[in-house]
C-alpha cells in the first residue's frame, strides 16, 4: 500500500508564543472522518440525560501534533501594549442608550 503524501500549510499560531508553523492537514477524501480530521462523540450525563460535553476521537491517517516551527514572531513593543483602555476612553461616563 501506498503511503499518502502529508498536506502541509502554513498557519499562525499564538501559544505559547507567536510564530509560523508548518503543519499537516487532514485528507480531505479520507473515508474514516470525511476531512475532519477525527470524529467527535456528544455524551450525556447518566443520571439526568443532560448533555455534559463532546470526546474527540483521532483519525489514524492524521496526526495532529505534526508540526514545525518556521519563524518566530517578535513580540509587539511595550509602549503599542495597552493595558488600560478603558482610562483612555474620554466617552465611558455616558450612560449606554
Amino acid at each position: 500500500m501506498k503511503t499518502p503524501r502529508p498536506r502541509l500549510r502554513i498557519r499562525l499560531t499564538t501559544w505559547p508564543r507567536r510564530a509560523l508553523i508548518l503543519t499537516e492537514t487532514p485528507r480531505p477524501d479520507c473515508p474514516r472522518c470525511e476531512g475532519d480530521g477525527g470524529t467527535a462523540h456528544d455524551y450525556g450525563d447518566y443520571e439526568t440525560g443532560e448533555y455534559a460535553g463532546t470526546d474527540w476521537d483521532p483519525c489514524v491517517g492524521w496526526n495532529e501534533y505534526h508540526r514545525w516551527t518556521l519563524l518566530p514572531l517578535p513580540r509587539p513593543p511595550r509602549w503599542l501594549r495597552r493595558r488600560n483602555v478603558a482610562y483612555r476612553d474620554p466617552w465611558i461616563n455616558e450612560p449606554p442608550f
